[in-house]
């Protein structure tokens, strides 16, 4: 195997980690907790957002580092095609929308006990996964244009 396969392949787990993750939180995670108690729905998101985010942490730099390591095998960014400007323009964008997310309702969330401000930074948080979603999916279908 290549530098470069290896490099893609790293980059391309990583992505599917975080993407699929956020697709998991959004669309299964969240109304299947519907059935269960506040307080219990509270505990196991204290659980899964503590064992996503450390995920995202190692997944989200990595993601950035090969990317950038590949373009340089590529030559740089004269070189590389619109695709690749538009993957990492928009993966910029969703690793800020990360930080926004952990450094904000999520540290929130954490350090409160009150029920209505976690609620709310729940709500928080399901937006920006949202937002990030729809960002990962239109960069993997750009992904699949290359």
């Amino acid at each position: 195997m290549t530098v470069y396969a290896g490099l893609k392949a790293l980059h391309l787990l990583c992505a599917v980690l975080w993407v699929g993750g956020l697709f998991y939180a959004y669309v299964v995670l969240r109304p299947s907790l519907a059935a269960i108690d506040p307080p219990q729905r509270m505990l196991l998101h204290t659980q899964v957002f503590r064992k996503f985010f450390l995920v995202i942490w190692h997944a989200m730099p990595l993601i950035i580092i090969t990317g950038f390591a590949m373009l340089g095998l590529l030559g740089g960014m004269a070189n590389a095609a619109w695709q690749v400007h538009a993957m990492l323009g928009l993966g910029l964008v969703m690793a800020a929308v990360f930080l926004a997310t952990f450094f904000g309702p999520y540290r929130r969330f954490r350090r409160t006990t009150d029920r209505t401000r976690m609620a709310g930074n729940l709500d928080s948080i399901r937006k920006l996964i949202g937002v990030n979603l729809i960002l990962g999916l239109i960069t993997v279908v750009i992904a699949g244009l290359l």
